[in-house]
């Protein structure tokens, strides 16, 4: 009754009625009436304009820019609104003219208040011309939502105005008798005419954008993001990422395609509003102490400032981070949930179309319908669909632009943080754990935001479905969804066990990649041993281990994905059999079928959704504790250090104590000390009396407990330990500080820099590796030396700075630099040091001992008081750490100041003459052999790496340069030869079956709907329960036959990749270990190990779940067509153009998204590499005051990572709302032929239909997985490339077995005219080397660094092949044979000794064939049997890794023991340049001339005395032979080049 008044009133308002159901509803052309039009019609937009205003405003207000110029779009704007005004205007005024008063015309209230309603509306949006051009707004959704709804609306009354003007047409020509006063109706018609024209112009000039603003507050240049001016319709459709995405397509990207950041998402628009919400929490967390004012948070100059939260007074609790990120980013947030409010509700409207069409075709069959119907509810359903496609994507847009920002914001806090937070806050946990605070749980916010949602949602949608069906199917639906709550715990247990499965597959993992980089490491050992089976055994047996998991975890894997294909089915089953079963008269047909399957198919999601989201939330909550416990840590006191200028002293510190933050523990006790204006003042005394700590304390890095420290002037500091930034090495000097060329050569000179910058390979913009990885410690030292003097500092803290240094350049350095005449003459100095040589020229010098000053004064007065400064000397000089000349310096230096001191000097420097003297024997010989290696020893070695190391390194790198060869980085498609391998690889037995299982599966699925449809068409089933139990049976066992076919497929599918992980990695250790030594040498360790640990893993796991989904989805998608088809044949004509669509969208995205993460993943390192490294370097940062710039490198790092990750966002929603766009087409074309193709069974089109609304996640899904297999697949090309390399030759030959068993039995060598190369296309290093040895002799190979010693012994192994001639053992010619026959035939004992982890009989014996008490007496000749004696596990003690647990001598002498274990005829013993110890090396030489008196023994000499009792002598020079006589011969010749030698060597 309530809708008659309503509807009685608006017919007054209107003059006639307002609704006729018969005229728009029950009829086959319907129409609305002429009040209708006039009235709700329009209302309706206006309606929507003023509610959604709002947000207009809301975008002015958010506008960074001002000012677009007018131009041609907003003229016409403006134009055509006016014109829109006057038409309304001019139907007010008519309506008061033609109607109402003495006219025969009535007045109604529509003809006033319609007219009143557009011409407010219309003035409102000309208002909004002016405001958005002033405001810089290009595009405004709310005007578009406008115009185009008004347009649609108006439709209705198009057809009616021209209706009733052929009627007035046919009224004035049918000659009748009265004439019609029809001007009013006239005027109407063409007046709305004029409006509805005037309408659509709007629509389209709103369609584009307007012009970019004039004044912006961030520069807009040629590479800004379109998005910013796209019009409204290119946004909700990502049309403006068309560009993106065809440049991508074309070519693969690369980071100079991509678009500038969003000022939006920029650190500097993001930082201050999150400091500021920050601030106020901090405030509000922490009372102040005393009641000063309140700080605004602090914008100066761009910088956000946060609040510590430790000054502010008492705690009332932790600071967290949660409500500044409300309270920042809650509005987008918000924005956000209310389009996933309306999608949810679209969701729910989906099945009730469905309902309707359903009930619209059972009409059809009993009472023909009009067709007009049918195609409205088609519509419907499309706009419904498509409507939720847009407002999805604009949802899921929303979400990661909060979670972009929630990431910023916390990367940066952090960032900010962890520049202020104290000494003892940061010891409390290491640096990787800071990193991951950013790495890992500011990346969780991230994942999180788009999930956040569905914890209201998921309950929502539950809720809504629940409602639904029960009103479908009543209390019977709880059955069903007791058995999907049933599920969830079960698929919580398995995924728990699977969980445990993961971690132990991973430990396998870890083992074996450890093992192979072991293998790899000392391939070369291996390879000269012939150990490569023992090994590769190893290898595979832990890799069966991890296939053994894999392979329980697919059965598991199978076991849920069996649970989640049958879940739904056994809900429905459930459901169904409860309802016909409960009671007689339930009878199910068609509409309550497919309205409830569509609705048990929503609710699937939430139900999966939940206990992930749980989980996730759990994990959330433990980053934000981490976050907080961080952010709340203690800081720096910035009072620690007074900047007072008025003390006459620029530094000093008074009574001050100090500690590293533990309140009981005071490192420093009563510090007086001051440092008067250009003085050099030292601080001395012994390791860990406190020196550093006095600079930190001046630093104002440690806690002060009592007492001032007062600074004037700016610092420079140089630490005790190096920090270097991965820069090149000019802006390691630079710091940041403008480059002046002059200063900056002055600089390098002083520090002896020339030299170390001329060697690298690109002078001084060489790039310096993570933690200045490619330099020497001195050349670090120095560096960080040359930052502090091109600082141009007032004050100079120099914490040690000559430690790491070479004397003499330690020297030059402090004359040049430190000392009176240096570069900082006229500075203040504090120098921490150990040389006692620069003391007499300090001014000033401190002594500390046990964390207290105890004395202090000139050098002459301290060696008076024979204090504690003495007894520092003596120590020092007993240590023999000085150089001889500076020892007689000191003296002399005594002499003068206080000549009793003398003679107990000149005993500690006889002490310390000796001592050095046997120092220096082992030293200087080593140095002179080592050739610039870089193993040092102790401290006194030190002092010469500075140059040998760098010529080293110059080489090094000149060879690398050329040697290693750039990994291809994969781009474009992948060749189908690779599917192929890994097709065959999985086994075509299992692969077919997959296809086939699946296949099944889905025939089952769809015969299992075809049934239901058949039982709900069936009307006999009402009266006959036994038809009734027959089609429940019968759907139970295609049930069945489901269940069991989606278990099968996906175990055939799993175990097949299994296989084929196995396979794969089989191959590829194969031929890894039997490559040529040339391809290990010019291939990097960590690219070989990469194919071992990441592309394994790859096809261990990430393929066979792609794989898996994609397979499922395909055939999905499959069913689907085939569904639709069966009961609509003619959509078969539609697909081709839908699929040629799809085709299209899926080829642009793969190509562009998958740069897209590459580039991502590439521009995400800097950031926490960068932060790691801003980590080590804090105290550094914060003595020369730079943090704001490295605030700023933090927050450009960012940045460019989100430059990065924006556009491969937004590449997923341009995909999204394209594929979604094709599946509602089918959705479309599904229903329409359906409802037009005069389809008689509603079963039918239920199904078809249903089956069309879930494609469109399927479709989408399909993409995902197939581009996710062409990402992943690339592994399996890679190991295929691996598997196919070039491969030394064989190891076991036939021929071999009639060789004599005991070759070779005398031992004789024999070259002729051999020659040999490296590889391919590089000169010979042998040429022509000729010369017959025969059994027994000892021949010793001399010659200068490559003149081709290790060359020979190689070729011996033939580990480098014969480019001419020949070599013979025994009159065999080696080419002849297996490698390994060889190679275990003839014994070396190698120049470094490899150890491998494993036990110690492992590492002599790795095939077991020798029996305990053999391994001992091998054990006991290499004089190791006391030590192994020691070890309680005895032959089984665990070595580690490359031997680290034995010393350098005992790992050579486990070489020997491998030796003596073999005990072959022929012996090359690589001479061991400066590991050995002369003792060891006495050892060797001693066991090799008793054990292998009868072998052949080869040596390569580095030491001559070693060889000078052997038969011959081989001397080497360049390549050929210049000498081959015995050794006494040789030295008998004073010409000959042996004696030169000898002589260099003092042996002559």
């Amino acid at each position: 009754m309530g809708d008659a008044t309503a509807f009685s009133s608006m017919d007054e308002f209107c003059g006639s009625t307002f609704w006729d159901a018969n005229e728009t509803w029950w009829t086959t052309d319907p129409d609305f009436t002429p009040c209708f039009e006039q009235t709700v019609l329009v209302w309706a937009p206006c309606a929507f304009f003023w509610l959604f205003m709002l947000f207009d405003f809301w975008y002015l207000k958010a506008s960074l820019d001002k000012n677009i110029p007018w131009n041609r779009l907003n003229i016409s704007k403006l134009l055509i609104n006016v014109g829109l005004l006057v038409v309304t205007a001019l139907d007010l005024i008519m309506s008061f003219v033609k109607k109402g008063g003495d006219s025969e015309l009535p007045l109604y209230g529509v003809d006033i208040w319609t007219p009143i309603i557009k011409l407010l509306t219309f003035l409102m949006v000309l208002m909004f011309i002016p405001l958005n051009r002033k405001y810089g707004v290009q595009t405004s959704g709310c005007q578009f939502m406008f115009w185009f709804l008004l347009t649609i609306f108006s439709i209705p009354r198009c057809r009616t105005e021209a209706r009733l003007h052929q009627e007035r047409g046919q009224i004035i020509g049918s000659q009748q008798a009265e004439p019609h006063d029809f001007t009013w109706e006239t005027y109407q018609f063409a007046s709305f005419f004029i409006f509805f024209a005037f309408t659509c112009l709007m629509l389209i000039l709103n369609c584009f954008a307007d012009q970019l603003p004039r004044q912006t507050k961030y520069y807009r240049g040629p590479k800004e993001i379109p998005e910013l001016s796209a019009s409204f319709l290119s946004r909700i459709t990502y049309s403006w990422f068309d560009r993106m995405a065809l440049k991508g397509y074309r070519n693969p990207l690369e980071e100079k395609d991509l678009w500038d950041l969003r000022p939006q998402d920029s650190c500097k628009e993001v930082m201050p509003t999150f400091a500021h919400y920050w601030n106020k929490n901090v405030r509000k967390n922490y009372k102040r102490a005393s009641g000063g004012q309140e700080p605004k948070a602090q914008f100066s100059n761009g910088k956000v400032s946060f609040e510590n939260p430790q000054s502010n007074g008492r705690k009332k609790g932790m600071a967290s981070i949660m409500p500044p990120i409300y309270r920042s980013f809650g509005g987008i947030f918000l924005f956000g949930s209310f389009f996933k409010l309306i999608t949810d509700i679209l969701t729910f409207a989906q099945p009730q179309v469905l309902s309707l069409i359903i009930g619209y075709v059972e009409d059809f069959a009993k009472v023909p319908q009009p067709e007009w119907k049918g195609i409205m509810y088609s519509i419907l359903l499309f706009v419904l669909a498509s409507a939720q496609t847009f407002i999805l994507a604009q949802y899921f847009h929303r979400m990661f632009i909060v979670g972009l920002r929630i990431r910023t914001a916390l990367i940066n806090c952090i960032y900010r943080k962890a520049l202020r937070i104290s000494n003892a806050a940061r010891k409390a946990s290491t640096v990787g754990e800071i990193v991951n605070l950013m790495a890992v749980d500011a990346q969780r916010f991230m994942d999180l935001t788009t999930y956040l949602n569905m914890l209201w949602s998921a309950p929502l949608q539950i809720a809504l479905a629940l409602y639904f069906l029960w009103q479908q199917l009543g209390p019977s639906v709880l059955a069903g969804l007791a058995v999907m709550i049933i599920m969830i715990p079960l698929n919580g247990f398995i995924a728990s066990r699977i969980k445990t499965y993961q971690i132990r597959q991973m430990k396998y993992k870890d083992e074996r990649v450890k093992l192979m980089n072991e293998v790899l490491s000392g391939i070369k050992v291996l390879k000269l041993y012939a150990w490569e089976p023992s090994f590769e055994k190893q290898v595979l047996d832990i890799r069966d281990k991890e296939i053994a998991t894999l392979r329980a975890t697919a059965y598991l894997n199978a076991s849920t994905s069996f649970l989640w294909s049958c879940a739904p089915f056994l809900v429905s089953l459930v459901t169904f059999a409860t309802y016909v079963l409960i009671d007689e008269n339930n009878v199910l047909d068609a509409k309550k079928t497919f309205v409830s399957l569509s609705l048990f198919n929503i609710l699937r999601f939430p139900l999966t959704m939940l206990p992930m989201l749980i989980t996730n939330l759990v994990q959330t909550q433990v980053s934000v504790q981490r976050i907080n416990k961080f952010l709340n840590s203690e800081e720096l006191d910035p009072n620690n250090v007074q900047h007072d200028a008025s003390k006459p002293h620029p530094m000093s510190i008074e009574n001050g104590h100090f500690s590293w933050g533990d309140e009981d523990e005071m490192t420093l006790k009563n510090i007086n000390m001051q440092v008067p204006k250009n003085n050099l003042v030292a601080i001395v005394g012994t390791v860990g009396s406190g020196k550093s700590s006095v600079i930190q304390a001046l630093l104002g890095e440690m806690e002060k407990i009592s007492g001032t420290v007062n600074t004037v002037g700016k610092m420079a500091y140089v630490p005790q330990q190096a920090w270097i930034q991965n820069a090149t090495v000019r802006d390691n000097i630079l710091f940041g500080k403008p480059y002046d060329r002059k200063r900056y050569n002055k600089v390098i000179d002083a520090c002896a820099l020339r030299t170390d910058i001329e060697i690298l390979s690109a002078g001084d913009l060489t790039e310096v590796g993570e933690k200045g990885i490619n330099l020497s410690g001195g050349q670090k030292q120095r560096i960080s030396l040359a930052r502090a003097v091109y600082h141009n500092a007032d004050l100079y803290l120099l914490d040690d700075p000559l430690s790491a240094v070479d004397s003499h350049v330690g020297k030059h350095i402090f004359e040049e630099v430190i000392g009176p005449k240096g570069m900082l003459a006229k500075k203040t100095r504090v120098l921490v040091t150990h040389g006692i040589t620069f003391l007499p020229q300090t001014d000033k010098i401190y002594v500390m001992k046990m964390g207290e000053i105890s004395e202090n004064g000139t050098y002459a007065e301290l060696l008076k008081n024979r204090g504690a400064f003495a007894d520092f000397l003596m120590q020092h000089l007993q240590e023999g750490e000085e150089e001889e000349e500076e020892l007689n310096q000191i003296k002399r230096q005594l002499s003068q100041t206080d000549p009793a001191l003398v003679a107990p000097f000149e005993k500690a420097i006889l002490l310390a003459r000796t001592e050095s003297l046997s120092d220096s024997i082992s030293v200087t010989s080593a140095d002179s052999l080592m050739g610039g290696s870089l193993r040092r020893r102790g401290k006194r070695q030190d002092s010469y790496d500075s140059n040998a190391s760098a010529a080293s390194l110059k080489k090094k790198q000149e060879v690398e340069g050329k040697l290693i060869e750039t990994e291809k980085s994969q781009t474009g498609g992948v060749d189908f030869a690779v599917y192929k391998h890994y097709i065959k690889s999985v086994g075509i037995f299992l692969s077919v079956a997959t296809l086939v299982l699946n296949f099944v599966f889905q025939a089952f699925q769809i015969g299992s709907n075809l049934w239901l449809t058949q039982w709900s068409n069936d009307k006999a089933v009402e009266h006959d329960t036994g038809l009734r139990n027959m089609y429940l049976g019968v759907y139970g066992a295609f049930g069945f036959g489901q269940v069991a076919t989606s278990f099968f497929s996906t175990l055939a599918l799993s175990l097949g990749c299994i296989y084929s992980a196995a396979y794969l990695h089989e191959t590829v250790l194969h031929a890894v270990l039997r490559w040529p030594m040339e391809l290990f040498d010019m291939t990097p360790l960590g690219r070989v190990v990469n194919r071992f640990s990441k592309d394994v893993d790859t096809c261990d796991n990430t393929l066979p779940l792609n794989l898996r989904a994609s397979v499922s989805q395909f055939f999905a998608v499959l069913a689907t067509i085939v569904v639709i088809s069966i009961s609509t044949p003619i959509f078969l004509a539609v697909i081709v153009p839908i699929g040629f669509i799809y085709y299209f969208a899926q080829r642009f995205y793969v190509a562009t998204s998958r740069q897209l993460m590459r580039l991502e993943s590439v521009s995400r390192s800097p950031i926490y590499s960068h932060f790691g490294e801003t980590v080590t370097g804090v105290s550094t940062i914060r003595a020369y005051t730079v943090q704001d710039r490295f605030i700023e490198e933090s927050d450009n790092k960012v940045d460019k990572n989100q430059v990065c990750k924006y556009p491969s966002l937004i590449a997923n929603r341009w995909l999204a709302v394209r594929l979604e766009m094709v599946g509602n087409l089918i959705i479309l074309f599904a229903s329409l032929f359906a409802v037009l193709g005069g389809q008689t069974n509603p079963g039918l089109v239920g199904l078809s239909v249903s089956y069309a609304l879930q494609v469109t996640q399927t479709l989408n899904w399909l993409v995902r997985m197939s581009s996710d297999i062409e990402t992943n697949i690339v592994s399996v090309e890679r190991i295929k490339e691996y598997g196919e390399t070039k491969q030394e030759a064989a190891w076991e030959l036939e021929e071999d077995k009639k060789k004599p068993k005991n070759w070779p039995e005398d031992g004789r060598v024999e070259f002729k005219d051999f020659q040999v190369r490296y590889r391919e296309g590089l000169e010979l290093v042998l040429r022509g080397v000729s010369f017959n040895i025969s059994g027994g002799q000892k021949v010793g190979i001399v010659g200068r660094t490559g003149a081709g010693k290790s060359s020979l012994t190689l070729a011996l192994f033939r580990i480098i092949e014969s480019a001419g001639g020949k070599i013979l053992i025994d009159g065999i010619d080696i080419a002849t044979m297996g490698l390994h026959m060889l190679r275990s035939r003839l014994t070396i004992i190698p120049q470094d000794p490899v150890l491998f982890s494993g036990s110690l009989r492992s590492n002599l014996d790795p095939f077991e064939v020798k029996t305990d008490d053999e391994i001992w007496k091998a054990l006991e000749l290499s004089h190791l049997k006391a030590f192994a004696k020691s070890l309680t596990a005895g032959l089984n003690h665990e070595i580690s890794e490359g031997g680290e647990n034995l010393s350098v001598g005992q790992r050579q002498l486990v070489c020997l023991a491998r030796a003596l274990l073999r005990k072959t005829k022929v012996l090359v013993l690589d001479e061991a340049t400066a590991a050995v110890d002369l003792e060891t090396d006495d050892l060797i030489q001693k066991t090799i001339r008793s054990e292998f008196r009868e072998c052949t023994v080869l040596t390569i000499a580095h030491r001559l005395n070693t060889i000078l009792d052997s038969d011959k002598v081989i001397v080497l020079d360049k390549g050929q032979i210049t000498e081959f006589d015995a050794p006494s011969a040789l030295l008998a010749d004073p010409k000959s080049a042996f004696f030169s030698m000898a002589k260099d060597a003092n042996l002559v």
